[in-house]
Order: structure tokens, then C-alpha cells, then sequence
């Protein structure tokens, strides 16, 4: 006997519930989607359609897709619901107001800065709510930063984590509630002295990018930071490391707890090279070569059987 088709309620479609949408559907979810804008829908069928391709090369036993329509209310009964509105608190808390009374085992909120106990400082949902948050694009990139807070019950956090890996994503615990959890916190501090290299004319924003794309960014894509350092200290590992590299922490090779005034002549200073480092190509066409060139990093990975290789390796 075929078991029911699980159901989802994705709250706000843009870049990241859209990413959701497609992932949910294309892992055999019924998607609803709920969005102000009334091509909310058009907008994610055609963006499914464009990468499915992509996401059936990472995962080729792909049940049959779920489908994806609009709803204009929160009533009804779902398996989860995924909010992904605008980072607002109180857009968020008036949100899950409405939600008060929804038949949903989990509610998840994509945000990628509050903590879970402010975002329910005033829910009847706290303890079925859990923070989910994910990496654009969604349907490809697995990592999801699950943050609980005192109040989520055992059986919403075990069904989370059953959640997110039948549909193919490595949830990663974060283990106390902070602001900005953990990867953002990260990419903030290297955003922060990018900014500010940028502002005194030391690179462009290609320079800052070429920097990653052919040095760090792919030691890091396939063993992270600690590991990628472990390697630097040689034989004797990272004690060796820490011992030749930890004094630079006190050198100034860093403006990282001063931040550049974002003022207008920095914003379009940014704004213009950013212009014509991407002339070449629209917006869609830069995310069609991204999809691409993760899926061959990805693929490659799993060649190895090693990083996020070796996670598609056990889904499969």
C-alpha cells in the first residue's frame, strides 16, 4: 500500500522558499506556497523546470515530483511548514500569530539571523518550531542549520532531522542559540574586510572573488577551515600550525571589528564594479552556471567520496 503524499506549507517565495518549494517537490512533497505576489507560482514552476536537471544529476532516483500550487490562507494539515518572509521580527511574529492553529508536526523558520526563542517570544508554537536554515540555492546545497530553543519537543526535532534527510540535506545542529548562527556569522567576517578592501582601494570586487574562486574557496569546499589548517602545520598537524600562525592573530591583517560606513559613494563603488565584473551575463545566466558548476564540484566530491560527496554517496 503507497503511503500518503507528505505535505508542506511554504510560507514567502522568494529566492530561498522558492528553493524549498522546488526541493519539497522534487523530493515528492505536495507544495503549497504562500505569497502576496499572484505569479508566485508561474515564477516557481518555471524556476523548477529550469534546474530539475540539476538536482536529478545529484539525487537520480528522484520519486516522482510533488506538485506545486498557491493558497491564499494558512488552514489546513501538513506534515511541515517552512516560513521564509523577509527578515522582519515583527513580520515573522505576526506570521506565526496566524499560525496559531494550523495541523502541522513542525513549523521551521528559514531566517538566517534571529534566534528561535525571540521569534516565539509570543507563539503558541514553540514547542513544534525549530529555525531551519538553509544556503541558496536550496535544491541544491544541503547544509541546514537547525537551531531548537528550550521549548522544542523531542518528537518535532526527531521529525526534523528525518525531515531534512529524506529530502536529501545534512542538518547541523547548532548547539546554543546566538544571533546569525554559524556560517553567516563566518561569512560576515569575511564580507566585513572585503568591504573594507574595497573601500580603500587595495581590490575590486573580481579581485576579492578570483582571491576565493582559485585559492581558499576550494580548500574549503571540500574540508572546511580547521582541517584545511591542520594540513598547514605539516606533519606535526595543528599544534605545529597554531604554534607558527596563532601569533598573526595579534599582527593588523585585519579591520575585522571595524566596519566601513556604508555610505553612498562605498555602495556605488560596489554597485558599479559588481556591474561590470557581471556584464557578460543576466542574472539567470549566472545562476544556471552556478547550478552547473556545483553540480561538477559536487560530482567531483563524490568521485572521492569525500566532503559533501561522501553525504550524496549515503543518500544514494
Amino acid at each position: 500500500m503507497m503511503q500518503p503524499q507528505k505535505k508542506v506549507l511554504v510560507i514567502g517565495a522568494g529566492v530561498i522558499g522558492q528553493g524549498w518549494a522546488i526541493r519539497f517537490a522534487l523530493f515528492g512533497w505536495q507544495v503549497s506556497i504562500y505569497d502576496a505576489d499572484p505569479e508566485a507560482l508561474t515564477k516557481c514552476q518555471a524556476a523548477m523546470e529550469r534546474v530539475r536537471e540539476h538536482v536529478s544529476t545529484l539525487y537520480p532516483q528522484l520519486p516522482v515530483a510533488g506538485e506545486i500550487r498557491q493558497v491564499d490562507s494558512f488552514q489546513g494539515t501538513y506534515d511541515w511548514v517552512q516560513e521564509s518572509l523577509p527578515e522582519v521580527l515583527e513580520m515573522k511574529q505576526a506570521c506565526y500569530a496566524q499560525l496559531g492553529s494550523v495541523d502541522a508536526s513542525v513549523v521551521a523558520s528559514s531566517t538566517s539571523g534571529f534566534k528561535p526563542s525571540d521569534l516565539m517570544a509570543q507563539s503558541s508554537l514553540a514547542d513544534r518550531f525549530v529555525v531551519c536554515h538553509p544556503f541558496n540555492p536550496v535544491y541544491l546545497l544541503p547544509l541546514v542549520e537547525v537551531v531548537p530553543h528550550a521549548a522544542t519537543s523531542d518528537p518535532a526535532l526527531q521529525m526534523t532531522d528525518q525531515t531534512l534527510q529524506e529530502i536529501g540535506m545534512r542538518p547541523l545542529h547548532v548547539k546554543k542559540e546566538i544571533d546569525a548562527h554559524i556560517a553567516d556569522r563566518l561569512l560576515e567576517a569575511v564580507w566585513r574586510e572585503a568591504l573594507w578592501l574595497v573601500k580603500d582601494g587595495v581590490a575590486t570586487t573580481a579581485d576579492i572573488d578570483d582571491a576565493i574562486k582559485y585559492g581558499f574557496g576550494l580548500r574549503w569546499a571540500q574540508m572546511g577551515m580547521f582541517e584545511t589548517y591542520r594540513l598547514g602545520g605539516g606533519e606535526a598537524g595543528m599544534a605545529h600550525f597554531m604554534a607558527q600562525f596563532g601569533p598573526a592573530l595579534s599582527w593588523p591583517w585585519s579591520r575585522l571589528t571595524d566596519v566601513p560606513e556604508l555610505d553612498e559613494a562605498l555602495v556605488d563603488k560596489i554597485v558599479r564594479q559588481s556591474d561590470e565584473q557581471s556584464a557578460d551575463y543576466s542574472v539567470h545566466e549566472l545562476a544556471a552556471h552556478r547550478d552547473r558548476n556545483l553540480v561538477a564540484i559536487m560530482q567531483a566530491l563524490q568521485n572521492n567520496n569525500w566532503g559533501v560527496g561522501e553525504h550524496l554517496n549515503r543518500y544514494k
